[in-house]
């Protein structure tokens, strides 16, 4: 298939072929330009840190109306196949995928990437209160690095294997920086923050993510889980306005942010030329 076809500030994402994919992965992985154009367009700007020397990437898939998931807490799959494959490419790009508790309770998520060529990305989940049990998916021993993000003598009963980063809560949640800070310590340079609706938004509203891909499909689901949820503004013209690329994938449309020049620094500042 061809590589996406840019319509003034609309992508069009075609599917280029597995051989293509795996290729991209590798040079991505390996620091080297150019990348196949195939996929540079869409994910060429996850390869380095405007910031620092971290890319922090949150990552959300909802409906036209705003929604992560019906009223009975139903979202599997809100969006289209092709939109699933897009998560799977962006864990085989990152080090790690990151996810809150309330995700690992309601989906039970692999977080693998075994719908797309890749190598697996470590799993981290954020549980202060130490609520996931130890037949969690995402705990499975399949070989990756599994973290668990607790608090000082919480409840929690990891199976063996799994690195634990103790932080300390503030008001109940741990701050976004503190999270990706200790994910640098343990060796991730790029993360993704994959769900669900209330982790994103934290992240987002402490300035710790450089992109952030939302997905949104073609349905209205009228009631339900909300996507994004972020502090009250007064008036609408104090919204700050970012740089976002449009993608078609399928069914869906994806929107790339750029939130990079409000991301705060959490790693090795990147020095100004």
């Amino acid at each position: 298939m061809n590589p996406a076809v840019q319509l003034g500030n609309f992508l069009t994402c075609e599917f280029a072929s597995s051989d293509e994919w795996e290729s991209f992965v590798d040079r991505f992985r390996k620091g080297q330009q150019p990348l196949p154009q195939a996929w540079a367009d869409l994910f060429g700007p996850l390869c380095g840190g405007m910031v620092d020397d971290l890319v922090v990437i949150g990552q959300i898939g909802q409906s036209l109306d705003g929604r992560v998931a019906t009223a009975t807490g139903h979202s599997k799959y809100i969006n289209c196949p092709a939109g699933i494959e897009h998560l799977h490419r962006l864990r085989a790009l990152v080090d790690v995928v990151v996810v809150g508790v309330g995700t690992a309770l309601a989906d039970d998520p692999q977080l693998t990437v075994r719908q797309v060529a890749g190598p697996q990305p470590a799993r981290a989940v954020i549980d202060p209160k130490g609520r996931l049990g130890a037949d969690a998916k995402l705990f499975a021993d399949d070989g990756v690095r599994r973290l668990l993000i607790t608090v000082e003598g919480s409840a929690a009963a990891p199976p063996p294997g799994v690195e634990v980063i103790i932080l300390t809560e503030e008001d109940g949640n741990f701050a976004p920086s503190a999270i990706v800070a200790a994910l640098a310590r343990a060796g991730m340079r790029r993360i993704l923050v994959e769900g669900g609706a209330d982790t994103v938004s934290r992240f987002i509203a402490a300035r710790c993510l450089d992109r952030l891909h939302v997905t949104v499909a073609p349905v209205m689901l009228g009631a339900g889980g909300p996507g994004i949820a972020l502090p009250p503004l007064d008036r609408a013209d104090e919204a700050r306005r970012m740089q976002v690329r449009v993608h078609k994938i399928e069914d869906d449309v994806l929107f790339d942010c750029d939130l990079s020049d409000q991301r705060i620094v959490i790693g090795t500042a990147k020095k100004s030329t």
